[in-house]
């Protein structure tokens, strides 16, 4: 007798697993042979039903209507099981849904993440369950045992919108609703069943409670599916995906069903949600740096033609000046007419800056602003156009000699 119980209750519990093979099969599981790869989702894939539907998901079963709701997914009779799926995969990240499930007896809404290897983690809503929305997860496709599902409170779940988030990492996994945390289990303790291979998301609508299925399921569903009192509609208004690993490909590198098996072709950079630890690089653009010295100049002496326009005297001038940390020159002025000759001496004082080396050109010494300018000059040597004092005062001496010369002759 003892022996019957237990037999019953197992029957009752498999019986009670979702049995939506939309939502939980797979059409090559790599676990026993070599399978395709699997196409790679980008960093994040977002999807507003409101506006329509998205090119992002493929519809696998049913009819699925829009509005300014979001997608709607309805049973309104026997064998009714609108899903839709992601064309690509995601390994880790997250994934959050805007949903408002479906009202009525036996009625499930379930947001799910599937693997080819059956990985899976779930949120199931009953429609009889007013206060409550279930998490579930399965590793591999393991069903020995059904005691893997927790039920937190959610304020009324088929009248109100709520955001259900999903994080899933390597090394832990968190259910969310509205942002509070409801449930964590980490990798330890699901150990080889914790879900760790790429994920498309599947959402969709069925009758746990529809009188064809098994005892088990229609009790788990939460009694018969009166269908009459339909139809029941469920309503995603939008879903975001992150995804840690993005990539164009996925393939599993042999039969272990490990994560660290998965190989991503055309991997991206890692999401920041991961918690898996990463480093980042930082690039800085090429810069070439020419080593510059300071100079410092010390007094020296250069020869510096200038040219001096008169009228009626030819001079020589000849200048010998010093100056601080650049050249002193001599000058040289020709005239024109009379022949006279003087000599000046003068200092010319030039302020000069310290030099400043500026990376990937040369310093100028004694020079800011235009290179080779001087900053400062006192006495500037006499420019085009002016006649110098010095020969002035040669022209007048030899003019009054002259004067003289014809007056004694006279006399």
């Amino acid at each position: 007798m003892h022996s019957t119980l237990i037999k019953s209750a197992a029957v009752l519990l498999a019986a009670a697993m979702p049995m939506v093979s939309a939502q939980t099969s797979t059409t090559c599981n790599p676990l026993e042979k070599t399978c395709p790869e699997d196409s790679g989702m980008g960093a994040t894939l977002s999807s507003d039903f409101t506006a329509g539907a998205s090119d992002d998901w493929t519809v696998t079963n049913g009819e699925i209507t829009y509005n300014d709701q979001g997608a709607g997914f309805t049973v309104a009779k026997h064998g009714d099981s609108p899903t839709i799926q992601t064309k690509d995969y995601f390994f880790f990240g997250t994934a959050e849904v805007k949903m408002q499930a479906a009202p009525g007896t036996g009625i499930v809404s379930s947001i799910v993440l599937e693997s080819d290897d059956l990985d899976e983690i779930d949120w199931e809503a009953l429609g009889g369950q007013t206060t409550t929305i279930e998490t579930n997860y399965f590793g591999k496709g393991n069903t020995e045992t059904y005691d893997r599902a927790t039920y937190p409170n959610v304020d009324s779940p088929q009248t109100q919108t709520h955001t259900y988030t999903i994080d899933w990492q390597k090394d832990a996994i968190t259910w969310s609703v509205d942002g509070s945390v409801v449930r964590t289990l980490t990798a330890a303790a699901a150990g080889d069943y914790f879900p760790q291979t790429p994920m498309t998301l599947r959402i969709g609508i069925w009758a746990g409670g529809d009188p064809t299925e098994p005892e088990g399921t229609i009790e788990w569903a939460g009694g018969v599916t009166d269908f009459t009192k339909g139809p029941f509609t469920m309503y995603i208004e939008s879903v975001t995906i992150k995804n840690a690993n993005p990539g164009s490909s996925y393939t599993y590198g042999d039969n272990s069903g490990s994560a660290d098996s998965i190989k991503i072709s055309g991997a991206g950079s890692p999401d920041t949600t991961t918690t898996s630890a990463h480093h980042t690089t930082t690039t800085v653009p090429h810069t070439t740096t020419t080593s510059v010295h300071t100079t410092t100049t010390e007094p020296g002496t250069t020869t510096k033609p200038t040219t001096t326009t008169g009228a009626g005297s030819t001079g020589t001038e000849t200048g010998t000046g010093t100056a601080t940390g650049t050249p002193t020159g001599t000058a040289t002025a020709p005239g024109g007419g009379s022949t006279g000759g003087s000599t000046s001496t003068f200092t010319t004082a030039v302020t000069t800056p310290s030099s400043t080396a500026v990376p990937g050109g040369p310093t100028t010494p004694g020079a800011s602003g235009t290179p080779g300018t001087p900053t400062s000059s006192t006495a500037p040597a006499p420019t085009n156009g002016a006649v110098s004092s010095i020969s002035t005062s040669g022209s007048v001496v030899a003019l009054y000699g002259f004067v003289a010369a014809i007056v004694a002759y006279v006399l």
